[in-house]
C-alpha cells in the first residue's frame, strides 16, 4: 500500500524560493537587514556570557556575518526613523526587508 505525500487542501508546502510561507508568517513584519544584524548579535553577546556557551551554527554564524556586512543603521533610533518613513511611504514588504 503507498502512502501519500500530499497536505491537506488548505495546506501549502513551504518554499521560501517561490515566496509561499506557512500562515504563521501571512501578518509578520519583515525587518531590516539593521535589525536582523541588532537581534542575531544581541543573541550571540548572551551565548557568550552564558555559564555554558553553546556552540553557534554554521547558519546563524554565516547569517551574523551577512547581516554585519549590509547593515545600514546601528543605533535604534536611526532604525525606528528609517522604518517609519518607509510607513509612511507605503513601501512592500519586500522593500523593507532589501533596506539595510
Amino acid at each position: 500500500m503507498a502512502t501519500s505525500n500530499a497536505l491537506p487542501n488548505d495546506q501549502v508546502e513551504e518554499d521560501a524560493g517561490e515566496l509561499k510561507f506557512p500562515k504563521e508568517f501571512e501578518n509578520a513584519e519583515t525587518l531590516l537587514v539593521s535589525e536582523v544584524h541588532m537581534l542575531l548579535d544581541h543573541r550571540k553577546k548572551q551565548n557568550e556570557e552564558a555559564d555554558e556557551e553553546q556552540e553557534l551554527s554554521k547558519v546563524f554564524t554565516k547569517t551574523l556575518s551577512y547581516a554585519q556586512r549590509f547593515s545600514k543603521y546601528k543605533n535604534k533610533e536611526t532604525i525606528s526613523a528609517v522604518r517609519e518613513l518607509l510607513r509612511q511611504k507605503k513601501s512592500s514588504q519586500v522593500r523593507v526587508g532589501s533596506v539595510g
